[in-house]
């Protein structure tokens, strides 16, 4: 049987989720095809987690010595929400000792973790996206100068971090330097983006094979201000209905718009973008392409939406991998 490692923990202040989400994939993987292994990240030290003893990881070649018997890892299934696993750095390892994985490329994902840029590249394809500044904490700005170009009410958020960490809403030009400051501390450049109001949704995507398949859209009703830490990982701070509530026509434009974003970006594995629509008008607010997957996440609610099972979902990943 194959080896897989999953890859969990990372760099980033979205860590205790990324085990919540290994946790729930080691819980559905199909454990008669896969022999499955918790392999953990952080700064100081790499290493398996396996009946509550731990293993250092060997980096040479992707491999550990478990009791005197060395494992080598033949798949990655990496669910690091953050560096390194989000912004490209672990693909390019894996890639360099050629192990298959269950995210994009180092490219795309480096392009995707990028908030700012992935959304001006979208922009140039013809996606609609908020129209934002991107700001670097080693340059000098101004906060009357941005919100001449930007009035509030905007959103003020770390353009490469963990995806709903050091975000403000600021409805008030006195409230935005606090919120810069705010941001500041959890990535050294951060991104002031005009806000759209209007409904939210959330769709997923996979592709097997050469066919991509988008999954059932969220329909995303926070009961704070906006959708934050709290309404993503609580559900008592958020509404999420799935299938969404809208006209088959909005559906299958936002599932054909997930398809296309998909294909541009050449993603690998599942994929998760958010949407808003204002004035119906769809807007694009981010890609994820190591989306959360905890009980209370998007994807696996979509997956069961649609009949489909986690189990089978991870297999279809890990074979594709090898075809």
């Amino acid at each position: 049987m194959r080896n897989i490692a999953i890859v969990a923990g990372g760099y980033s202040s979205e860590y205790e989720v990324s085990l919540k989400s290994a946790d729930n994939i080691l819980a559905a993987i199909d454990r008669s095809k896969y022999n499955c292994y918790l392999l953990l990240i952080t700064k100081d030290k790499w290493e398996v987690k396996y009946e509550d003893k731990y293993f250092p990881v060997d980096r040479n070649d992707f491999s550990c010595c478990i009791d005197g018997e060395k494992v080598l890892f033949d798949f990655a299934y990496i669910t690091i929400h953050g560096t390194p696993g989000e912004n490209g750095l672990l693909q390019g390892y894996l890639a360099i000792l050629d192990i298959p994985h269950s995210t994009c490329s180092s490219l795309s994902a480096s392009l995707t973790f990028d908030k700012y840029m992935c959304n001006r590249y979208l922009e140039k394809h013809g996606i609609n996206v908020p129209k934002a500044l991107l700001l670097r904490n080693r340059n000098e700005y101004s906060a009357e100068d941005i919100n001449k170009e930007i009035p509030c009410t905007c959103f003020v958020k770390p353009n490469s971090d963990g995806s709903s960490f050091g975000i403000s809403k600021v409805t008030k030009y006195e409230d935005l330097q606090a919120a810069l400051d705010k941001a500041f501390n959890f990535s050294n450049e951060i991104v002031v983006e005009k806000a759209v109001n209007g409904l939210e949704f959330t769709c997923g995507a996979l592709k097997i094979g050469d066919k991509i398949k988008s999954f059932p859209i969220t329909e995303i009703i926070p009961k704070n201000d906006f959708f934050d830490f709290e309404a993503k990982y609580d559900p008592d701070f958020a509404e999420e209905i799935t299938p969404a509530r809208i006209p088959d026509e909005l559906r299958d434009k936002i599932q054909e718009m997930t398809s296309y974003i998909y294909d541009i970006l050449k993603c690998s594995g599942i994929i998760r973008v958010d949407y808003i629509i204002e004035n119906d008008i769809v807007y694009v607010l981010e890609v994820n392409t190591t989306p959360g997957m905890t009980n209370n996440s998007f994807i696996p609610k979509q997956i069961a939406a649609m009949n489909g099972s986690l189990k089978d979902t991870i297999s279809s990943i890990i074979e594709n991998a090898f075809n």
